[in-house]
């Protein structure tokens, strides 16, 4: 497992997830929680070619994941 990065907030229905280097999951990567539950999937990745941001459909709700670090696969 790889760490994706860290849940920063919501927008429009979806996580946005800070990733810490320019190393990110590909759009279409399943993301897991720390107890290796699904999280969500990556539906675009946006921001600064040096450390990016992610958008996340997630699988229970954005707000629950705030402040939560996810892991790829």
């Amino acid at each position: 497992m790889k760490r994706a990065g860290e849940v920063v907030g919501v927008a429009q229905g979806m996580a946005i997830v800070r990733v810490p280097d320019e190393n990110h999951p590909a759009i279409g990567t399943r993301l897991l929680e720390q107890d290796l539950s699904t999280a969500g999937q990556v539906v675009d990745v946006f921001g600064p070619v040096e450390r990016p941001y992610l958008s996340v459909d997630t699988t229970n709700g954005p707000a629950a994941l705030l402040g939560a670090r996810l892991y790829s696969d």
